[in-house]
């Protein structure tokens, strides 16, 4: 009874929080300019960028296979797409539940270990993260020196500056986190003998174990050329799934795939923020990023924001809602209420 309390007054915060940045986003705008731009959209560009979506889903569950299959097992395609797309319905409700739930539910249809399948999604995220390092770094190499100013500005100066409200200086932050992180490592080790004999500390392990053998399947997969290959075929199609929306607004229509890269880039940013699937911040980062690197009103801004973030919410919503079905049908909803954060370990 207190964990469901407690998880719903998360879902709830979060939700609160994605609506102030959503306020945060609008205030100041002239809506009836908003109302008049989204009007004059044309949306059937729209289709086509979640039947781009679609396939992305495709791509990402076929490499989430390849890097499960060095553990020894072989879901099936289908299982593993269903079970991905229904993680993602999960973030609508709760920001990163969607990680532990797919991983549940592939582990519940396939009878696959929850730990070892942590592991690979961990993988998968740190691939996710470089790429976007990679990217940034393209973007700026490319000659738009604006885009580094924008996030220097807009991102990581004022996460320095609250850092250094905080504890005084971020770097003594820093220090304390690679201190801490040292000393764990050391205390995991060396005490491992003498803790593994309580239940406790022995899932702890258990956990941390299957996380490494996930870790290390990515040096023993069987088809590295292909994993390569899907990752460059996913970020491809998240370039065109920012890029064909841009088609949607006569203002933004010629801002080509460079655009669609700054966009690319920066929205990244927006939805690592812990708020239903970036709810507001995707929206607050993209607009004024137009605004900064390409002059486009904040109103047209909002506008290719709240159509290019909506349409792909529809698609999660539609398509994960009827994953959840087809897996587990009636049961679907244990899926989103059993695997909470403090049931990882």
């Amino acid at each position: 009874m207190k964990r469901g309390l407690k998880n719903s007054a998360r879902i709830i915060l979060f939700l609160i929080l994605g609506i102030v940045l959503l306020w945060i986003s609008f205030r100041g705008i002239d809506l009836r300019k908003l109302g008049e731009t989204l009007s004059e959209a044309e949306y059937g560009w729209l289709l086509l960028s979640s039947a781009v979506s679609i396939i992305a889903l495709f791509i990402r569950a076929r490499r989430w296979t390849l890097l499960i299959e060095p553990l020894g097992y072989k879901p099936a395609l289908m299982n593993t797409y269903h079970s991905l797309v229904t993680g993602y319905f999960a973030n609508l409700i709760f920001p990163r539940l969607g990680e532990v739930t797919r991983c549940a539910a592939l582990g519940r249809k396939e009878k696959l270990p929850f730990d070892k399948l942590v592991g690979t999604v961990i993988v998968e995220r740190t691939i996710d993260v470089l790429t976007v390092l990679v990217l940034l770094g393209l973007t700026i190499i490319a000659g738009s020196k604006t885009t580094g100013r924008f996030l220097s500005e807009n991102v990581i100066d004022p996460a320095n500056e609250k850092l250094s409200v905080l504890v005084g200086s971020s770097s003594i932050l820093y220090v304390v986190i690679i201190a801490l992180g040292a000393l764990g490592v050391y205390l995991y080790f060396s005490l491992r003998q003498r803790l593994s004999g309580k239940p406790f500390f022995r899932k702890l392990y258990t956990f941390f174990d299957g996380i490494i053998e996930g870790l290390k399947s990515i040096a023993s997969l069987k088809r590295k050329w292909e994993f390569i290959i899907l990752t460059i075929l996913l970020w491809i199609s998240y370039l065109f799934m920012a890029y064909i929306p841009l088609l949607c607004l006569e203002s933004t229509a010629g801002l080509g795939l460079s655009g669609a890269m700054f966009i690319l880039v920066v929205g990244s940013f927006g939805m690592a923020v812990p708020v239903q699937s970036g709810m507001g911040a995707f929206h607050w980062i993209v607009s004024r990023g137009l605004l900064v690197v390409y002059g486009i009103p904040l109103e047209e801004g909002l506008a290719y924001a709240t159509l290019s973030h909506e349409s792909q919410l529809l698609v999660i919503a539609v398509f994960g809602a009827v994953s959840m079905f087809i897996l587990f049908g009636k049961q679907s909803g244990h899926i989103l209420s059993s695997p909470s954060p403090e049931k990882v370990i």
